[in-house]
């Protein structure tokens, strides 16, 4: 009986133990969830403040992506910008090393899951992002992924993009805690990116007014207008972070246009270069809309723009009101380059519209100032006629008059008649200068650029295709009408001989005035100078319209293939 007894109060007093371990378990684990919640909190503020403390937009970005892989623990993040048409225009990753994103190939476009997100701007959290009815797959190289969070960034209101996060570590599964907390994060995302835009939009607009007033003083203040477009060009260059800036002019009596200035990579090869009609830039200038295009290479709409360089995203813009467009400003990037953002290209083409302005007030300017000038050379002209000629005339008939009275002294009859033939001879010098000061500043009908234009394409009918063209310098002011017949001449008959004789896909011409020399240079892809082949009348032709220029002609092979051909002559000192 005592040990029953004895037995039961054993049993009962580890009952109350039991319980009490129980409780203080319970305990412990709701002080760890307490103290997991709290560093979520912690951490979760922490990122708040992370992506908030930067205003460059590129870093708050990527701040944000690394901020959601580390609140919930996720192996891999990205972070989709969303562009034009609902597609991504740019997509930011952490997790993937740069071997494993060269061999993904390309970024996403916005299909599958990532679609979903697009077209419903709402959270998503998959167990196994394979299983559901919207996935497409993996492309080669890609690494395998599971688990699935996404939750979308707005900007007042509006889905600027969505946050991914794929593959929870330790192979769980996102709950609902992680959901809520990135949905925190993407507010908090929200609003950094819309104080990072602002501040952007500031600085641009800041460098814009700094850049349109540097432009216009140096206009009015009388700077060449050739080296103020080089600095125009650079300018739009450095503002919207471009790799090359080309602006191109119309060629007069003629649909193309040629790029009179550059700034950036190879802008040797560039300027001077002659587009078609049928390029994009000829396309913008009679539209006056501009164009945009995420790959240039790709893009079909410029598959006549074949002698420009390989390019990636690019932006044309017009310069110039819809009623007097001056020409074209092409800004383009580096193949692999996102697209330029929209607020790039509306602060271009605003800046353009400036330009475009300040450069039609210096053309004015300078139109009164020639209107000045050749007031001056009217009135000097009337002064010349009116009194230097008609004195000299009178001096020249009073001389003659008493000539008769010098018949018996010969020698001073002969000193008479030599002055008089020399105010003649000056009345003469006098009435070409008169002539030359009404000629002077007039432009030719037909200039030397638009005539080159003209010539190469007439040579596209007997080539079957358009050579580039390239023309650098003073050409319509330094060349004469001589010397400018002369290089036509030898134009012409260098591209029959590519075509005749060279059987030549690809026709490259160069003209170059300088200050001394006029320089033209044919290259094709032919089959060269055959050795065998005498009879070079065509040749002899153009070597003797060189040397009696006082110039050279050479002949040299190309390489790989082809052959050069390069005329070169002088330049009369004094021209223009």
């Amino acid at each position: 009986m005592d040990d029953a007894t004895g037995a039961a109060r054993g049993e009962g007093a580890s009952a109350p133990r039991l319980g009490l371990d129980e409780l203080l378990d319970d305990l412990q684990a709701q002080i760890a969830r307490v103290r997991s919640t709290r560093d979520r909190v912690h951490g979760l503020l922490e990122a708040v403040l992370a992506v908030g403390t930067d205003l460059d937009l590129a870093v708050v970005l990527r701040q944000i992506v690394q901020s959601a892989v580390t609140l919930v623990d996720a192996e891999y993040g990205a972070l989709g910008v969303l562009g034009e048409e609902r597609g991504l225009k740019q997509f930011i990753t952490v997790g993937m090393d740069e071997e494993t994103i060269a061999a993904i190939g390309h970024y996403p476009e916005g299909l599958g899951i990532l679609g979903l997100l697009i077209r419903e701007p709402d959270s998503l959290r998959l167990a196994d992002l394979n299983e559901h009815p919207d996935a497409t797959g993996f492309p080669a190289g890609h690494p395998p992924m599971r688990s699935f969070l996404g939750a979308p960034v707005r900007v007042r209101e509006a889905v600027f993009g969505n946050l991914y996060l794929t593959n929870k570590r330790g192979g769980a599964e996102f709950d609902t805690d992680d959901e809520v907390v990135l949905a925190t994060l993407a507010a908090a995302a929200g609003v950094a990116i819309d104080n990072a835009r602002l501040y952007d939009a500031v600085q641009r607009r800041e460098r814009w007014l700094t850049a349109s007033s540097e432009l216009t003083r140096s206009l009015l203040y009388g700077t060449d207008p050739a080296e103020v477009l080089d600095t125009f060009t650079a300018t739009v260059r450095e503002m919207a972070e471009a790799n090359l800036v080309t602006l191109a002019v119309p060629v007069p009596g003629t649909g193309n246009l040629i790029v009179e200035a550059a700034a950036g990579q190879d802008t040797d090869r560039v300027r001077g270069l002659v587009l078609p009609d049928t390029t994009l830039a000829a396309k913008v200038y009679s539209s006056g809309e501009t164009i945009t295009t995420d790959d240039w290479n790709t893009d079909p709409r410029t598959e006549h723009d074949t002698a420009l360089l390989p390019l990636g995203p690019a932006f044309l813009v017009p310069l110039g009101t819809p009623e007097h467009i001056r020409g074209v400003l092409q800004v383009s990037g580096l193949p692999g380059r996102p697209a330029f953002a929209d607020a790039t290209v509306a602060m271009i083409a605003g800046f353009a519209n400036h330009a475009a302005l300040a450069l039609e007030i210096a053309e004015h300017r300078r139109a009164a100032e020639q209107l000045l000038l050749l007031g001056d050379r009217d009135r000097i002209a009337r002064d010349l006629h009116d009194l230097a000629i008609q004195r000299l005339f009178a001096g020249g008939l009073t001389l003659q008059s008493v000539l008769t009275q010098f018949a018996d002294r010969p020698q001073a009859a002969e000193r008479i008649q030599q002055v008089v033939d020399d105010l003649d001879e000056t009345i003469k010098i006098i009435r070409s200068t008169i002539y030359a000061l009404g000629r002077r500043g007039t432009d030719r009908d037909t200039g030397l650029r638009t005539r080159l234009v003209a010539e190469t394409g007439r040579a596209s009918a007997i080539l079957g295709f358009s050579p580039a063209l390239r023309m650098t310098g003073l050409l319509d002011t330094l060349v004469s009408d001589n010397i400018a017949d002369q290089l036509i001449a030898v134009l012409r008959e260098a591209l029959a001989n590519a075509a005749r004789h060279a059987h030549a896909t690809a026709v490259d011409v160069s003209a170059e005035a300088t200050a001394t020399h006029l320089r033209l240079r044919v290259t094709d892809n032919g089959r060269g100078i055959d050795p065998t082949h005498t009879r070079r009348s065509g040749l002899a032709n153009l070597h003797t319209r060189a040397t009696e220029l006082g110039g050279t002609l050479t002949l040299a092979p190309h390489r790989p293939v082809g052959t050069t051909l390069e005329w070169t002559v002088p330049l009369p000192a004094g021209n223009g």
